[in-house]
This record gives C-alpha cells, structure tokens and sequence, in this order.
C-alpha cells in the first residue's frame, strides 16, 4: 500500500485554496497556511467579480488549461451546491488592426472556440451601453462571464477541510526549507512541522518568502472602482463582462445584483509595490482621471463619478507568464506565482496541476510554456 503523502499549502488565496481541494481530494495529508484566513481582501482575490473567458487575448496556449479550468468549476460547484460562476458572456472591442484584436481572432481560428462578430449596428441595438470607435472590431466569447473569488476562495478552502485538511489560519510562513535526503519543513512563528513536498502560492509576498528566488516577480497596486447607470433601462440591458482593447485597455464586469459595474485597468496604469505589507489602499482624485475619461468616451450610459474604490495587489513577471513547477534542484517544492492579472479563470486548472506535482512530480497538463524547469527568463 503506498505511503500517504503530506504536503504543506502556503497561502490558500486564489490558487492555494483549489491546490488543497485538490490535494485533498486525491488523499494526500495537507495542511495549509495563511498569514489571513481564506477569502481575505489584502492581495488579489476580491472585488466581488473575476472575469471567466474562454477566449484568450495573448497567447493561444492557455486555451486546453482554460478548458480543464471550466470542468474543474463545475465540478467544484456540483460538489459544493454554491454558485462560484455564471456565464454571462464576455464582449471584447478595440481596433480590428490592434495586435491583441488580432490575437484573439488566431487564437479562435485555431482551437475552433464558440465567438460571435458584431458589426456596429448591430451592437447599438444589442448592447447600447457601449460606444465604439469607427474601425472597431467587437467579438462575444459565450462560453465567459464572472467568477466570484472570495466565495471561490472560501469554497475551496472549505470543501478540503472537509475532505481532510487542515488549515492554519493567521499563522504566517516565515520560511520553507528542503531537509536533507528529501522533504521540507515550514517554520512559522510557533512551530516547524516537517512534509513530503511544499506547495508554495504566497502571491505578492513571494519575495518576503523566498528572497533568492531566480526570477523576478514585480508587484502592483491595482484599483477597481464601482460605476452605476445613469438610467434605470441599463440594467435591462443584455450585460456581458468586457474587455476593450486599444489606447485605453480596460475591462468590466456587471455586479451580480444587476446595477452596478465594476471597471478595471491594465497593467500600464498600475503603481509598483515596494513592499505588500505597507500597500496604500487610498486612492488619490488624479487615480480617477483615466476611470473617468474611459466612461466617458466607451460607457456613456454610467454615470462617470465611482460609488465604490477598492485597492488589491497583483505579481507580474517580465513575459506576463506565470511560475509554475519546482524551485530550482527541489522537485519537492513546488511553486505557483506572478500570474500577472490572469490567474483567477484558471485557478482550479493550477491547483489541479499543483497537486500533480506534488503527488505525481509531473503533470499531463501542457504546461512547459509555464514551467520553472530550464526557464532563464520570468
């Protein structure tokens, strides 16, 4: 009979949380840390909304992990009975000659995915909440919509402990450390206890954690800010998520309740993080100005002055691709990291293949785009 592996989650945020239902699921002994407790606001996983899309705006070889993402959702909704996500649709717009536009057409041409080309008329009728410019290309993913992340969080964290693992909540990690012949133990600031393999997922504390990691993992200050409808008929209106494209990159999200939106930027607008413990969650007028400018000109339906601001933090590496596999000469702990904005769709299908390399030491899930082994650049 094979021995029981133990294995230590670090962090249960927006991907540790599915690695310990997964790795509970599978009958390893986890036990999971976190410096808050699961579903927390203080890094990446808030703001009520994610968006779910199938169709990818940059690199085509995410498309099978979004496909093994969506089966994981419905199976976690299924054993769990909450409602985690809901297909709404996802609208992305921009110039038909931006090259992330182009993108997203190769990308549905070569894994045949479910899409639908709006011409301009067409979307005054179908969509009046957005303007477009005269040139724009505006295409529906169906197969997208919202995830909810601090009731995904929460869920996932709840249905491992209820298959078996244990979670240390408000007990930080200070370090993990491979233990000669094989192993890890994690220090915290009671104890050490000792472990088969590590999972680690410390999002924007990655750097506290592991200080001589090989790849750099850049942190930002990202703001969402909350709009309502200047009339009541919008929220009558067929509401997708969205993406635009072009000299403004934005997206959004309709609230779950049907009336307010949520926008947020791209990268390019967001501040560096020197350090995630001393992140400023007061957002200052002239950080609107962009918000208010991009209502005005693409959503003209939203009254431009936000209800409701909220500050989180996200880990970009340089190519935007995040870490996930080994620690270099550790096949035993294994590290997931710098997602770069694009994480939350995914996290069932990175907890998934979080638990196969730890239990398994490979995964059948294509992930050598993303893989730490051999990788010189983040």
């Amino acid at each position: 009979m094979a021995t029981r592996k133990r294995v230590a989650v670090v962090g249960t945020g927006t991907v540790g949380s599915q690695a310990a239902w997964r790795l509970a699921a599978r009958g390893a002994e986890v036990v999971a840390y976190d410096r808050f407790a699961p579903g927390h606001d203080r890094s990446a996983a808030g703001g009520e909304t994610r968006v779910f899309r199938s169709v990818q705006t940059d690199d085509g070889r995410y498309v099978p992990l979004v496909r093994h993402a969506d089966a994981l959702w419905k199976q976690l909704q299924a054993e769990t009975g909450r409602e985690l996500r809901r297909l709404t649709g996802c609208l992305f717009t921009g110039p038909g000659d931006d090259p992330e536009m182009r993108t997203i057409m190769k990308v549905i041409a070569e894994h045949g995915l479910d899409h639908e080309v709006i011409d301009a008329e067409a979307l005054a009728k179908r969509f009046p909440q957005f303007r477009v410019d005269d040139g724009d290309l505006a295409v529906l993913d169906p197969r997208a919509g919202f995830v909810r992340p601090e009731l995904t969080v929460q869920t996932a964290a709840r249905r491992a402990e209820e298959l078996g693992a244990r979670i240390r909540r408000y007990t930080p990690v200070r370090e993990v450390d491979p233990v000669a012949g094989g192993g890890v133990e994690v220090r915290t600031d009671s104890d050490t206890e000792r472990f088969d393999a590590a999972v680690v997922t410390p999002g924007p504390w990655v750097g506290d954690l592991l200080p001589d990691l090989p790849w750099e993992v850049s942190v930002y200050r990202a703001i969402s800010a909350w709009f309502l409808p200047n009339e009541d008929h919008q929220a009558d209106a067929e509401r997708p998520a969205f993406i635009r494209r072009g000299d403004i990159p934005f997206y959004g999200i309709p609230s779950p309740d049907g009336l307010a939106v949520k926008l947020g930027l791209s990268q390019a607008h967001h501040k560096p993080v020197d350090d995630p413990n001393k992140l400023d969650r007061t957002v200052a007028p002239e950080e609107l100005e962009t918000f208010t400018a991009m209502v005005r000109r693409y959503l003209p339906g939203l009254n431009p002055d936000p209800v409701r601001l909220a500050v989180f933090m996200e880990g970009y590496t340089d190519s935007t691709r995040p870490l996930v596999g080994p620690l270099p000469g550790r096949d035993d702990i294994i590290l997931l990291a710098g997602f770069s904005g694009q994480g939350f769709k995914l996290s069932p299908a990175f907890g998934d293949i979080a638990a196969d390399l730890a239990l398994d030491g490979s995964s059948a899930q294509p992930i050598d785009f993303l893989s730490t082994t051999g990788r010189t650049e983040a």
